[in-house]
């Protein structure tokens, strides 16, 4: 499927001000980010992983989902796609994430006048 595979951080825009506008700056860290996307039609395993640290969600696009954020709270959640591109609506940003020739894009955007979108670029190994 599209999404399926490994993928390793190549590039990011605006990391520091969404950890921050999200409150988990004390996360930061400049390991490479590691996203591996299991797809069996419309159902998803979503890990990434960096060194000491992994985060996973599974879900199923056209459904609501229990999902959790990287802080650990669960949450529910429609998991929707359009035109290729995974939109899920978390407590505090909203997440896109689709293929552009070949590579992995995700989005998070923070609500309101002043918010932050976070973009991560990420190349398939």
């Amino acid at each position: 499927m599209a999404f399926t595979g490994k993928y390793e951080l190549e590039s990011q825009d605006k990391y520091e001000e969404f950890l921050k506008e999200i409150e988990l700056l004390h996360a930061k860290t400049d390991h490479k980010v590691v996203t591996e996307v299991i797809q069996e039609g419309n159902d998803f395993t979503w890990t990434q992983t960096i060194l000491n640290w992994t985060w996973s969600n599974k879900f199923t696009v056209g459904q609501e989902c229990e999902l959790m954020t990287l802080k650990g709270l669960k949450f529910k959640s429609p998991v929707t796609m359009e035109h290729g591109k995974i939109s899920i609506q978390f407590p505090q940003y909203m997440f896109t994430a689709e293929i552009i020739n070949d590579k992995l894009v995700m989005n998070c955007t923070t609500p309101g006048e002043n918010g932050v979108t976070f973009t991560r670029v990420s190349k398939r190994i």
